[in-house]
């Protein structure tokens, strides 16, 4: 095979290197850039503060938050009661509050809550029923508000009880870093 043969065929095969080279890159580019978002599906017809689902990309990382209980409000007020704590609402605020602290401490926010357990505790000055309007008046101060319009898929539920008799309200969260 002559010298010019030998070239030719060199330069042949790094171009087709190159070329191999620059597709895949521009493919897996193409990939990064087109990645699907977060998407939130809202109740249809209806206004509720909550989506039906929330759908996440593959690639998300997700984030487990521990269920928070509120903190003492009143030190004045035996630990073990409600009096301690304040009513639904101010629970609420309270873990709702935590949770804020939490999130950006793992630099998240609210917005990137995708999924919201809450368990209430039936309020005794309702006849043992839970106090969900309390328990929405302090969770709208947090999401579908004009600051923060992300929604997450939640439960909120009746339990016989919180381990501190005072609780009346737990929340846990899944977060998307993204």
């Amino acid at each position: 095979m002559s010298w010019k043969k030998l070239a030719l065929a060199g330069l042949l095969a790094i171009a087709l290197s190159l070329s191999l080279s620059l597709g895949l890159t521009t493919r897996v580019t193409a990939q990064v850039e087109t990645a699907p978002s977060v998407i939130r599906h809202p109740i249809p017809g209806s206004d509720f503060p909550i989506s039906q689902a929330v759908e996440i990309p593959a690639d998300a990382t997700l984030v487990y938050l521990s269920g928070q209980v509120p903190a003492i409000i009143n030190e004045s007020a035996d630990t073990g009661t409600i009096a301690a704590f304040g009513n639904t609402e101010t629970q609420t605020l309270s873990v709702l509050g935590k949770i804020q602290d939490i999130l950006t401490d793992l630099d998240l926010t609210m917005g990137d809550v995708v999924k919201m357990q809450a368990f209430l505790v039936g309020d005794p000055e309702m006849a043992g029923t839970m106090d969900f309007s309390g328990f929405m008046a302090g969770y709208t101060q947090f999401f579908g508000t004009e600051e923060q319009p992300n929604l997450p898929s939640r439960s909120a539920m009746q339990v016989a009880g919180l381990v501190n008799p005072g609780w009346l309200v737990e929340i846990e969260v899944v977060a998307l870093r993204q």
